[in-house]
C-alpha cells in the first residue's frame, strides 16, 4: 500500500476538502487529486464521491479514513516516543547495587531523578558486589554501584569512583573492646558477624589478615543482608567491619562503638560501573550525570 497517498486521503478526509488539504500540505491541487485518484485504483475502490461543489467520503472511504486516523495516532505516537527517549524522558533503568549504595544512597538518587524523569521506569537488585558485575556483564544490568573497587573484568568494566568513605571496626556498647585500640591479631580472636561470600567488605577484611600476616577472621555469623548484620551486633553478639555510611548513625546514639585497629586505617570505595565502550541509553546517561552532581 503506497502510504504516502494514505496520508494524503487522511488529511482530505480529516479536512473536508482538497483545496485544504493542498493548503496544509503544501502540494498542489491537481496533484493531490492525480495522486488520490491513482490511490483509489491501486485500492481498487473510490474513496471521494461528489457532494455539491465540493466532495463526500463514500461508505468505503469513512471506514478507510477511520483506520487511517489509528494508524497516523500511532506514528505520532511512535515519533514523540522516539524523541523521549533520544532526550531520556522515557526509558528503562536497569540498576545492580550491593547492599550499602542500595540502602543508604540510591533512594536519594532515584527520588531526584524522579521528579524530573517521572516515565523512565527502574529496577533495582540488591546483591553482593560479585553478582552485581555479573548482572551488569550479562546484560541484565545497565548500571551497577558498589562499595569497594574490583579488580575482577578490567578489560569489560569501566568503573567511577564517586567518594570514599571509612572502613570501621564495630562492637555493641557493652563489648571489652568498645572505643578501645587493640592490635589487628586481637581484634580477629571475636567472632565476626557478616555478609555472604561475594561481598566485597567481607573480602577486605580477608585480605586485610594476609596482608599484615593476622589469623582469618572467625565468621560466626553470616547473613545475606546487611541490616541483619548490624542488628546481630547491636544485640550484642560478635564484631561486624562495615562502611561507615552504614553505621555512623548507631555509633552516634550509642547503639555500636568503634573499635580503633592499631595501624589500620581503610577506605572504602563508591563506585558506578559500566559496559565498557558501550554507550549507556540517555535515560541511564541522565541518571549517571545527575549522581555524578550530587556527589561533586
Amino acid at each position: 500500500m503506497n502510504l504516502h497517498a494514505l496520508r494524503l486521503f487522511h488529511v482530505i478526509a480529516a479536512t473536508g476538502s482538497v483545496t485544504r488539504a493542498s493548503e496544509l500540505l503544501t502540494i498542489s491541487q491537481p496533484a493531490i487529486t492525480a495522486q488520490t485518484k491513482k490511490f483509489e485504483k491501486e485500492l481498487g475502490f473510490p474513496l471521494l464521491q461528489p457532494s455539491g461543489r465540493g466532495i463526500a467520503l463514500t461508505d468505503a472511504g469513512e471506514q478507510l479514513a477511520s483506520l487511517a486516523k489509528r494508524l497516523f495516532a500511532v506514528e505520532q505516537q511512535i515519533e514523540q516516543f522516539c524523541t523521549e527517549y533520544r532526550s531520556g524522558a522515557v526509558g528503562h533503568i536497569r540498576i545492580a547495587a550491593t547492599y550499602l549504595p542500595a540502602q543508604f544512597l540510591i533512594p536519594a538518587w532515584i527520588a531526584k531523578f524522579k521528579q524530573r524523569y517521572e516515565q523512565v521506569e527502574m529496577t533495582i537488585t540488591t546483591t553482593n558486589s560479585t553478582d552485581a558485575l555479573k548482572l551488569l556483564l550479562g546484560m541484565e544490568a545497565d548500571i551497577a554501584v558498589y562499595g569497594g573497587l574490583s579488580e575482577e573484568y578490567p578489560d569489560s568494566v569501566q568503573s567511577e569512583q564517586l567518594f570514599q568513605d571509612e572502613l570501621w571496626f564495630v562492637v555493641a556498647p557493652g563489648h571489652p573492646f568498645a572505643g578501645r585500640r587493640v592490635t589487628l591479631r586481637d581484634m580477629m580472636n571475636e567472632p565476626f558477624v557478616m555478609r555472604e561470600e561475594g561481598s566485597s567488605t567481607r573480602e577486605r577484611l580477608f585480605a586485610l589478615c594476609r596482608t599484615y600476616n593476622a589469623p582469618m577472621p572467625r565468621i560466626a555469623l553470616q547473613f545475606n543482608g546487611l541490616h541483619e548484620a548490624i542488628t546481630a551486633v547491636i544485640a550484642g553478639y560478635g564484631a561486624n567491619f562495615v562502611s561507615s555510611l552504614v553505621v555512623r548513625e548507631h555509633v552516634e546514639r550509642g547503639e555500636l562503638c568503634r573499635v580503633f585497629v592499631e595501624g589500620i586505617r581503610l577506605q572504602n570505595t563508591i563506585a558506578i560501573c559500566t559496559r565498557k565502550h558501550e554507550p549507556l541509553s540517555a535515560a541511564a546517561a541522565n541518571l549517571v550525570a545527575l549522581i555524578r552532581r550530587t556527589h561533586e
